[in-house]
């Protein structure tokens, strides 16, 4: 399949920043949605986007933003002389907490959190830390993960309140989100892409948002729940030895973000690390190929293969639904065969020509050889 869309390519992470606010501006878009393998710059490109902005505006930013950098203002103090009053210190220099002491956000960071882990929380806004509890523990020292989505939820809390036009964040014109889900389970990244999701919606119209990732499940329930809005959906890429970056629209079908899911896809199967979720991507790819070819059905992309009826009954029953996504599991080995077995054919079938830029060492046509464990 090579009726790939047009690749704009960028010298420098400023001139692409530029290019994303336009398509905002001049494009009206209300999103802009980044799928980027890691290594690629998003957060280099999230700071370039805020910098952008504060340069327009006198000095004055227009950006809250969520990435390393977010996470990086929050640092352990791990009582090392008493070993026993374990708190997260907040860096309260940050405009980011600039009003969190009067927006009464515990109640919201809760709500949010007890979504995600059975943790209960307390904020010192005097000494400005944080302590951890979970059942009679008490200042306890939470893991990497639970760290990572207690900084997501009060972010999360924070731009509801933005949305609802508090006067203290009335300078925010945009949010930027680069990857969330760094130390995440799949559990829990396909909960916070809903929960994301969720909240744009009801942003639109008031906020303008930019989401960056390479997690491909979560990109996909982010594309999904968004596609009644007006967005760009763009593949991101840059190789090691450049700085050019390279944008390629998605918008039209097959998603191009869809043809690199595909490729992830085929390494899960050659590794064996398949999981349940992995049948909802690989009919997510079938329906946007039998869309770009006119059909009405996914499984028409099975027409004509050997076990075209089973392949299809099995895709439609194990894709079914939202268990397979909320709760991700190892698949069985019989469905692992099964799931081989249908990527072969579909494969096969439909010989999709994956672009040199996703393995700089393939040929453009994959090998559609499954691997068995």
């Amino acid at each position: 399949m090579n009726n790939q869309p047009k690749i704009s390519q960028f010298p420098s992470f400023d001139r692409l920043a530029t290019r994303l606010r336009d398509d905002f501006h001049s494009g009206g878009n209300d999103f802009v949605l980044l799928y980027a393998y890691n290594g690629t710059g998003k957060t280099r490109l999230s700071m370039e986007f805020k910098s952008f902005g504060k340069v327009q505006n006198g000095g004055a930013p227009d950006t809250l933003y969520f990435n390393a950098y977010t996470e990086d203002l929050f640092v352990w103090d791990n009582d090392l002389q008493g070993d026993s009053r374990r708190v997260l210190k907040i860096n309260s220099d940050s405009r980011f907490f600039s009003a969190i002491k009067d927006l009464a956000l515990d109640e919201s960071i809760q709500t949010y959190l007890g979504r995600y882990t059975d943790l209960d929380f307390d904020i010192d806004y005097i000494n400005w830390t944080v302590s951890f509890r979970k059942g009679e523990a008490e200042h306890i020292k939470i893991s990497r993960g639970e760290e990572n989505i207690f900084v997501w939820c009060l972010f999360m809390a924070i731009c509801e309140r933005v949305i609802d036009s508090h006067p203290s964040y009335e300078w925010v014109k945009y949010f930027y989100v680069d990857d969330p889900i760094s130390s995440l389970d799949d559990n829990n990244a396909i909960a916070v892409a809903s929960d994301l999701a969720i909240l744009l919606r009801k942003a639109k119209g008031k906020i303008k948002a930019v989401i960056s990732s390479h997690h491909a499940l979560f990109f996909n329930v982010i594309v999904n729940e968004l596609k009644t809005a007006k967005t760009k959906r763009y593949f991101l890429y840059r190789t090691n030895e450049s700085e050019v970056l390279t944008l390629r629209a998605t918008d039209e079908t097959p998603f191009f973000h869809h043809v690199a899911m595909l490729s992830e896809i085929r390494a899960a199967a050659d590794s064996g690390k398949l999981y349940t979720y992995h049948f909802n991507m690989l009919r997510s790819i079938l329906e946007k190929t039998a869309t770009f070819f006119g059909k009405k059905d996914f499984s028409d992309c099975l027409e004509g293969v050997e076990d075209e009826a089973l392949f299809s009954r099995a895709l439609n029953l194990l894709s079914h639904g939202k268990y397979s996504l909320f709760e991700p599991m190892e698949m069985l080995d019989d469905n692992k065969k099964l799931f081989r077995d249908i990527l072969s054919a579909f494969l096969n079938k439909h010989q999709f020509d994956l672009p040199a830029l996703l393995n700089e060492n393939a040929a453009s046509t994959p090998s559609t050889t499954i691997g068995t464990e």
